[in-house]
């Protein structure tokens, strides 16, 4: 079954670097939406998992926060 790995980033978050870098590193397929870019997507991230913060990751429904490579792992 293909993964749908959707990466919610910024512009100048360190943390969404590190987490693009690992996913490209472990050849993961992956979409970004920079929400700097597309801030009406912000909204549909606080209302799915009520932080606010950035970088959240979306596979197949399931959200991980934060850079936590194990569990982005283990949803796979």
């Amino acid at each position: 079954m293909e993964k749908n790995i959707t990466v919610y980033t910024t512009t100048h978050c360190p943390y969404c670097t590190m987490l693009k870098g690992f996913l490209s590193q472990k050849n993961i397929p992956f979409k970004e939406v920079n929400v700097e870019e597309n801030p009406e997507m912000m909204y549909k991230i606080v209302k799915q998992t009520g932080q606010m913060g950035v970088h959240q990751t979306e596979i197949n429904d399931k959200w991980v926060i934060g850079f936590d490579p194990e569990s982005i792992i283990a949803a796979l």
